[in-house]
């Protein structure tokens, strides 16, 4: 495999792929719309992008700009998507347009011309709920909490006898919870693309990716990772939001162990077929991530503001079991969360960023998206 064709490549973690990929020797195309809320009103091809790698400006649902893309590749990473739990609860038929059927057409642009490999970006909230520990010491599934639960502020699951249920590593066999059209859409990418794959010998390998964070998020966008969008407050003085008590758990990781984690996904022939889930395998608290990016960046005097409202389609608690990718890939997280935290703070000093925020949640609330 020589040529390589990232859909959605201009984006964050795409741009990062790009850059794996490059010093690996191969050679990289990108198809991407360069979606305004992404990239900016002007749509220029941006700065980080390498120069090497061929742009493509154009839409995945384009069956002609599709088939332009695919010309003369050996290999596919499909990362077009729209992005953001809140907002797909309100535009639901933007995100199945560009998620569900943009899939669909590239997959019949695959079926016409077959590529050595296919690899999904999909997603860790279609699990819902991760897993969480019983009594007994072993996994307990849970389902969603009720309206009552929230509305009186009970975060967390509990047990029979009324204790905390313990959050534990989630694994790719956790059968989806699917919360949101967000999670939705990715569970459908991804079956689509290992059903297709399966049915026309399209070696695919399906990636879950949990919370990723690094240089070149888009900070003004408001419904992009969570690390982004405390970025955006910080860079504009104000408090970032957080939902709940800010003791829900997360998984973050780093958007350069991504990028290794999807090149090894191309270059293991045992990985076709499967599915991975790509974290760093360590939970954080919402509120510890937002105390130790208010330390990289310098802001330490502004204190988040903990709203004890819950978000339509959030999940309490969920982090990664990585023992399958370290098994089958040799993926490995590498960087460490106060490096890169410290890499993104550097990063962040020469960014402006647009804080619409308050806009996003005015957007929920008028909505009942949020209790």
């Amino acid at each position: 495999m020589h040529k390589v064709l990232i859909t959605g490549g201009a984006g964050f973690i795409g741009s990062h792929l790009a850059d794996e990929l490059l010093a690996h020797g191969y050679e990289v195309r990108v198809l991407d719309l360069l979606d305004p809320q992404v990239h900016g009103e002007s749509r220029r091809r941006p700065e980080y992008l390498a120069r090497h790698v061929e742009l493509i400006i154009g839409d995945v649902n384009d069956p002609a700009k599709v088939a332009q893309a695919l010309q003369g590749v050996d290999a596919v990473y499909h990362f077009a998507s729209a992005v953001g739990v809140g907002q797909s609860m309100y535009e639901i038929a933007h995100y199945t347009r560009v998620n569900n059927l943009g899939t669909a057409v590239l997959l019949e642009g695959l079926v016409k011309n077959p590529v050595e490999r296919l690899v999904v970006a999909s997603s860790m909230s279609l699990y819902g709920e991760g897993l969480y520990q019983g009594a007994s010491g072993g996994p307990r599934v849970v389902g969603e909490r009720t309206l009552e639960q929230l509305k009186a502020g009970q975060w967390e699951f509990t047990g029979e006898d009324g204790s905390a249920l313990r959050p534990m590593p989630t694994p790719e066999t956790k059968q989806p919870a699917l919360a949101s059209v967000y999670a939705l859409s990715k569970y459908d990418q991804e079956r689509l693309c290992l059903m297709i794959g399966r049915a026309y010998n399209i070696p695919t390998v399906a990636l879950r990716f949990f919370n990723a964070y690094g240089p070149r998020q888009a900070l003004s966008n408001p419904y992009t990772g969570v690390l982004a969008i405390f970025a955006s407050r910080f860079l504009n003085n104000n408090p970032p939001a957080i939902f709940e008590d800010g003791l829900q758990q997360r998984d973050f990781v780093s958007v350069y162990d991504i990028a290794r984690a999807c090149r090894q996904a191309l270059e293991t022939p045992e990985a076709a077929g499967e599915t991975f889930n790509i974290g760093s395998g360590q939970p954080r608290t919402v509120r510890d991530i937002a105390a130790k990016l208010a330390k990289a960046v310098g802001k330490e005097n502004i204190q988040p503001d903990i709203i004890g409202k819950y978000r339509v389609g959030d999940i309490r608690h969920c982090y990664a079991d990585i023992s399958k990718a370290q098994r089958i890939l040799g993926y490995t997280p590498q960087v460490r969360l106060e490096d890169g935290l410290v890499e993104l703070s550097s990063w962040l000093a020469s960014q402006a960023a647009v804080d619409r925020v308050a806009q996003a949640s005015a957007e929920l609330s008028a909505r009942g998206l949020t209790v």
